[in-house]
């Protein structure tokens, strides 16, 4: 692919970077080598996040029926969390219920 993009499409090597998400340097060197395949796989990360994501789904779905004076926030969904046993940040709350919204 980085040879496709590089070779036919006259893509840069900064364009291909973003593409890719690697970074420059690592594309010079799959073009400066004759390997055909990724040698390395992506990194899966778990969040500490995945075990009450099912709890946090149901909550959120719960409050976005509920009046607007009647909602609680999402700092008093992570003080929830945390009662239960969950120590990540707030951020990571945050985040998940934007993706759900």
């Amino acid at each position: 692919m980085i040879r496709r993009w590089h070779g036919r499409e006259l893509q840069s090597i900064r364009e291909i970077a973003r593409r890719t998400r690697m970074s420059r340097h690592a594309n010079w060197k799959c073009l400066a080598s004759g390997e055909m395949q990724q040698r390395c796989s992506r990194r899966q990360n778990t969040s500490t996040l995945d075990l009450y994501a099912e709890i946090l789904s149901s909550w959120l779905g719960r409050e976005s029926k509920r009046n607007c004076k009647r909602r609680s926030n999402l700092k008093q969904a992570r003080g929830d969390l945390v009662a239960l046993g969950f120590d990540g940040p707030y951020d990571r709350v945050a985040a998940i219920a934007c993706e759900r919204r």
